[in-house]
């Protein structure tokens, strides 16, 4: 039995994060995560499960349990990802394309629809971007052959060989249709590049022009699984990039001010570098200093953006010399407690570990709370920030009346979560707002009617606890990407206005999702709030 592509792309990813030298499960555990997230909210789940667990070997009911995890992967890099880049590792970009080309794959697993690629061009870009990416290398890189839309094409396989090849997708055939147009090539392409990021999805690019991406020296890419093995000559490890300058507090603060709404939140904060200021000034006078914790609790409803701030608090900490990476590592129960008594704490202090120097990040921390595995993650969780006090800082998220129970059922988490900051829910006019930023970060624009038509879905949805505020944005976005391009699949001499412009029937249910429903199941919500990669969060 043959492996399917989607194996094979994190089968790369494994091969690509062991040369980084990360652990080679723990990177073949994000590309399955990813693969499922691709595919979350799209029509035929349960035979989306089934063909996920064939490609894994997993049972399929592991998918609904896995797909959650890696929902943020739509929305910031990945953890190893963001390892990589705080360590300037040259190996950055060659994992970047990895994940991306895991996204691609999965959008071509059969049952996937519309809502299904505009999540993997997301997916893609959102990892692609973070590592500088603007283009996809295409040396010993095997995107799937197979149609992304396989199954709900008008006349689905007709003509096609087993491999796809005689069957071309929708983005190839824009290409090509591009390709004609004289003088306007270049635009087009960058236009497309969202797409040719990841080899397309389900179709690799035509041959010409070239790509206008230029790997960097040291940049790693994994081997062709189909090239012949020959012995080559040892190569020295060339030096790293050197790293990017690091920003300073006022291009920190001044990101954060540019965020939409938030208000209380950014007044919370810039008391807090105040203080954190002040105390170091009176340490170089020599002055006594208070001792101020550094750990925070965020209260709020999902995609309220905590983890964007959180994100920039660890940016922030870093250029102040808090810190000395200020990477952000977010898990939620699954990720610190393990499936028997006395494998918890190993399991959270290897977490703890990964985040040495930057921020941990502990979304829905209540859920600790209430047995005795929680216990254990949390009293080992104590223990480590003792033992790491001045080089780690953590930051516990969480519904506001379930936060509060879970500070209060530890001294050692009361002691040290002093600082709670509250981020309320977005208005209509707010999440407008968020869903024109992340389309223009997408080189997108949204039509007046078509923002019309997103208000009607925000009018119609119910706005309780499980609202999912800015995710609501970017799901929406997401789906209107992949009709976007669903819908431009036969039309002919395509211009770069049309490509850029989603109108309203892209945010119109044509394929069976519900958008006006949210993503029920756990792990870290999507605040969406002008993310591209640092500001996108869960």
């Amino acid at each position: 039995m043959s492996t399917s592509p989607l194996r094979e792309a994190v089968d790369t990813l494994a091969r690509v994060g062991e040369q980084a030298g990360l652990e080679e499960g723990s990177a073949r555990a994000e590309g399955v995560a990813l693969a499922a997230a691709v595919m979350e909210r799209s029509v035929g789940s349960a035979q989306i499960a089934r063909t996920w667990g064939e490609a894994f070997a997993l049972p399929a009911s592991d998918y609904f349990g896995t797909a959650p995890h890696g929902r943020r992967y739509r929305a910031v890099p990945t953890p190893l990802l963001q390892t990589l880049l705080a360590e300037s590792s040259p190996h950055a970009q060659g994992y970047a394309v990895a994940l991306a080309d895991v996204a691609t794959a999965a959008s071509a697993l059969p049952g996937s629809d519309a809502t299904t690629v505009g999540q993997a061009i997301t997916a893609a870009r959102t990892q692609l971007a973070a590592a500088g990416v603007h283009g996809h290398p295409r040396a010993g890189l095997r995107p799937p052959a197979a149609d992304p839309l396989e199954g709900h094409a008008p006349a689905p396989h007709q003509g096609a060989g087993q491999d796809g090849t005689d069957q071309r997708t929708w983005a190839r055939e824009l290409l090509e249709r591009a390709q004609e147009q004289s003088g306007r090539v270049r635009q087009m392409l960058d236009e497309m590049g969202r797409f040719g990021q990841a080899g397309g999805p389900g179709g690799q690019l035509p041959p010409a022009p070239p790509p206008s991406w230029t790997p960097s020296a040291g940049t790693a890419y994994p081997p062709d699984p189909g090239a012949a093995t020959q012995e080559e000559p040892e190569e020295t490890e060339p030096p790293p990039e050197p790293a990017p300058p690091q920003r300073s507090v006022e291009e920190l603060l001044a990101e954060l001010d540019e965020l939409i709404g938030l208000e209380r939140v950014k007044a919370e904060i810039h008391r807090q570098v105040a203080l954190l200021k002040m105390d170091a000034r009176r340490q170089e006078a020599g002055l006594k200093v208070a001792t101020l914790t550094r750990h925070l609790v965020f209260v709020g409803n999902p995609g309220t953006g905590k983890t964007t701030v959180a994100r920039l608090v660890g940016g922030i900490y870093r250029a102040l010399g808090l810190l000395d990476k200020g990477q952000l590592v977010e898990v939620d129960r699954s990720e610190l407690v393990a499936g028997y008594l006395g494998q918890t704490a190993a399991k959270t202090a290897e977490v703890v570990a990964s985040a040495l120097g930057g921020v941990l990040f502990i979304d829905e921390a209540y859920s600790l709370g209430g047995d005795q595995y929680g216990k254990e993650a949390v009293d080992t969780l104590v223990k480590e920030m003792e033992d790491h006090r001045d080089e780690l800082v953590v930051i516990v998220a969480g519904y506001p009346a379930p936060m509060a129970e879970f500070i209060g059922m530890n001294p050692g988490l009361e002691s040290r979560f002093r600082t709670i900051i509250e981020f309320d829910d977005y208005t209509d006019d707010e999440l407008t707002g968020i869903l024109l930023v992340l389309a223009e970060k997408m080189d997108y624009d949204v039509d007046p009617e078509a923002q019309e038509r997103f208000r009607e879905l925000l009018a119609a949805t119910p706005r309780g606890p499980s609202f999912g505020n800015g995710r609501f944005a970017r799901n929406m976005l997401e789906a209107a990407i992949g009709r976007h391009a669903w819908r431009l699949r036969d039309t002919e001499d395509v211009d770069v206005t049309e490509l850029r412009t989603l109108r309203r029937q892209d945010f119109e249910d044509r394929d069976g999702v519900d958008l006006s429903v949210e993503v029920e199941g756990g792990g870290v919500e999507d605040d969406g709030n002008g993310s591209e990669d640092r500001e996108a969060s869960s």
